[in-house]
């Protein structure tokens, strides 16, 4: 369902993704961990069509990103680290919204508009102004307005940030619910135990390339002994010397 072939983006001299290459089936839940910089959000943005790669190229459900984006981008949905929303439309108008932009029928809209609000615990703020409302409120915004048209292929850019415990646990079963129902899901994220206790598989990024893929207990056994998963990513991500400034790839 997605796909990375030999993919490339350079800022100037800065490779942020280096020649990755990743497979990702359906209903796969696939997390992938990296320190600051590693090239995570890059990633991501270049699978949801938001940047051209240098070379290289990024399919969903076998479509090119750079030669079929609409096609593409109607299986997805895509929530990035800083979700953009309309500040002056209410949380219901920008789910309905979002819902036109992806031709669902009213009565569909409707239907699994009230059921993310009421999953998401918004009851309260739906008739509000977006920019009145707190930075997770705001976030559970975005991520209904994403699980809204019931998309095939779902990307996060670390969707945990500025949830509480209680909608951090929503949004991990909500997750997993979907992929068990066939959904693909994809997953940045800089914490270890979301990655350990959801994930199908785990890449590991360092510097732009995917220095490791596996399952869990892959990787843990990858080191030639059972090592904590910590212990693991910090062996692949050890520091040396740095490159240009990057932070934010």
């Amino acid at each position: 369902m997605i796909e990375l072939i030999r993919l490339v983006k350079k800022f100037g001299d800065l490779a942020a993704v280096n020649d990755v290459t990743l497979r990702i089936e359906p209903g796969e839940f696939f997390a992938v961990l990296g320190p600051n910089a590693a090239g995570k959000t890059t990633t991501l943005k270049l699978l949801a069509g938001l940047l051209r790669p240098t070379s290289g190229s990024a399919r969903v459900g076998g479509f090119d990103l750079q030669t079929h984006p609409i096609e593409a981008r109607r299986l997805m949905a895509f929530v990035p680290d800083f979700p953009f929303l309309y500040d002056k439309l209410t949380p219901w108008e920008f789910l309905r919204f979002v819902g036109q932009l992806f031709r669902m029928d009213e009565r569909d809209i409707e239907k699994h508009g009230r059921e993310l609000v009421e999953r998401f615990h918004l009851e309260d703020f739906v008739g509000k102004h977006i920019d009145t409302l707190s930075h997770g409120t705001r976030q559970r915004v975005a991520i209904a307005a994403a699980l809204l048209h019931q998309p095939r292929v779902l990307i996060m850019d670390e969707p945990m940030v500025g949830l509480d415990p209680q909608h951090a646990r929503t949004l991990k079963d909500t997750l997993k619910e979907r992929a068990r129902n066939g959904a693909t899901v994809l997953v940045s994220t800089h914490q270890l135990s979301v990655a350990e206790e959801l994930a199908d598989r785990i890449g590991i990024m360092h510097r732009g390339r995917m220095v490791a893929v596996g399952s869990p207990e892959q990787l843990r056994s990858q080191s030639g002994a059972s090592q904590p998963l910590e212990e693991v990513f910090l062996s692949l991500t050890a520091a040396g010397p740095s490159g240009p400034n990057s932070e934010n790839l």
